[in-house]
């Protein structure tokens, strides 16, 4: 059986347009640079917290540590995790999907230490 995907890529064409969304990848070589370059943005914003989680966890410290800010991060990465979901925005979900980790190993640090 051969598999043709025309329709399919139609059907997401069409649904592009009715939401009003951009065209993917953008025809505009600046806009497209920027849909590649939030991955890497994505990715290095919450590997700066990877000097914290490795200061509690291997130290053993969480002197001056805020358990209640930590919280409250994890719990906006849960929302923004599940918004990215719902609207099936990759850069968003992989993005909080790695700050869920990061925020749990630095509360969970915290409370232990």
């Amino acid at each position: 059986m051969v598999h043709d995907s025309h329709g399919l890529h139609h059907f997401h064409s069409r649904k592009r347009i009715y939401r009003k969304h951009e065209q993917y990848p953008h025809p505009h070589k600046w806009k497209r640079l920027m849909d590649r370059f939030i991955y890497v943005v994505g990715v290095f914003g919450p590997l700066m917290t990877i000097p914290q989680v490795t200061k509690i966890w291997f130290e053993k410290n969480a002197t001056g540590v805020s358990v209640i800010s930590w919280i409250s991060y994890l719990l906006c990465a849960i929302f923004w995790l599940i918004y990215g979901v719902m609207h099936r925005e990759k850069p968003i979900i992989v993005t909080y999907a790695i700050w869920i980790v990061l925020d749990f190993l630095i509360v969970i640090g915290a409370l232990i230490y």
